[in-house]
């Protein structure tokens, strides 16, 4: 793989040289820390880096390939910083273009007119995490947006629903008391089982069978706080020492003269902190769905999906 200049700097020498960061001579230029024995929450700045691809193999050729990618993280987004990012096509020539969602998301489209057997799309990316920073801000008049107020299709409220939502204060509660109780109650009331749900398992449907994995869980815990009147919105990205992407839920928090998204993670029950690299936002997966796209063949294709998140300096 052949590293854009900046990256391949960045992945040598690093933004600073951490006290706690050491660089080592790894495929990409710099050797991840060993994060078990890191506390991330504590440091002042964590930086990251993403290794991410989709390899889509056909059993004959393919013509007018359509992608769209959502792997690119924001720009910014709060404390989180996107330092250098390259992503590469191999197996076809493709045409691109970077722009960004009406949620602001950084949205990759490609387009190929010819495949023969197998195309993969690779995303390097450096990311760095200032604590001071703090979380992301967004205007108040967010506190009314109907993108973070109103269901959709996949957080549709039903009978058992509103009963799980009637078991939370709602009046004279402080937001960011009842977002937490919120992530807690989704916790306890879904178990994380891998294969018995798929993108289109609404959050009544994973609420009702008791089962789902972390994209279930903020489907659930979005669709409650639409029923409580908290303006939430479900986020797709990384977390460290997962082997797939992750998803979790930011509540939308009145602040003196603007608002503030504070990120909870109902999969685990807890806040989402340095451990989490966000990616995209959006009203439910649907919205920021990492990898989709079509063509034309009679072809079936298979998808491989490799992910990694490291850490290359903390102090």
């Amino acid at each position: 793989m052949t590293l854009d200049p900046q990256l391949q700097r960045f992945l040598q020498h690093g933004s600073r040289q951490y006290g706690s960061g050491q660089y080592g001579s790894g495929q990409y230029g710099s050797e991840p820390l060993d994060h078990p024995g890191l506390d991330l929450d504590a440091a002042r700045r964590v930086t990251y880096v993403i290794e991410q691809s989709f390899r889509y193999e056909y059993e004959a050729p393919v013509r007018s390939l359509r992608q769209r990618l959502v792997i690119v993280p924001p720009a910014r987004h709060g404390g989180q910083h996107r330092r250098a990012h390259q992503l590469e096509v191999t197996g076809a020539q493709a045409r691109r273009q970077l722009r960004q969602d009406r949620h602001g998301n950084m949205v990759t489209w490609l387009r190929a007119e010819h495949v023969a057997q197998a195309v993969e799309f690779r995303l390097t990316a450096v990311v760095e995490r200032i604590r001071r920073d703090g979380h992301a801000v967004l205007p108040l008049q967010a506190l009314r947006s109907p993108a973070l107020l109103s269901p959709t299709r996949l957080t549709a409220a039903d009978d058992r629903l509103r009963d799980l939502a009637g078991r939370l204060p709602s009046a004279a509660v402080d937001p960011l008391d009842q977002a937490e109780w919120v992530c807690e109650l989704v916790h306890g009331s879904l178990e994380y089982a891998d294969g018995v749900t798929s993108v289109r398992t609404t959050a009544a449907e994973a609420l009702a069978d008791g089962r789902g994995v972390c994209q279930d869980m903020a489907h659930v815990m979005l669709a409650l706080c639409h029923l409580l009147g908290l303006p939430a919105r479900y986020v797709s990205g990384h977390l460290i020492g997962q082997g797939g992407t992750h998803a979790w839920v930011e509540v939308v928090i009145p602040r003196a003269q603007d608002a503030i998204a504070v990120p909870f993670d109902p999969c685990h029950g807890r806040r989402a902190g340095s451990s989490y690299v966000t990616v995209a936002t959006g009203r439910d997966y649907s919205d920021v769905a990492p990898t989709s796209g079509s063509y034309v063949g009679t072809s079936g294709s298979r998808l491989t999906a490799r992910r990694r998140l490291g850490v290359l300096a903390a102090a």
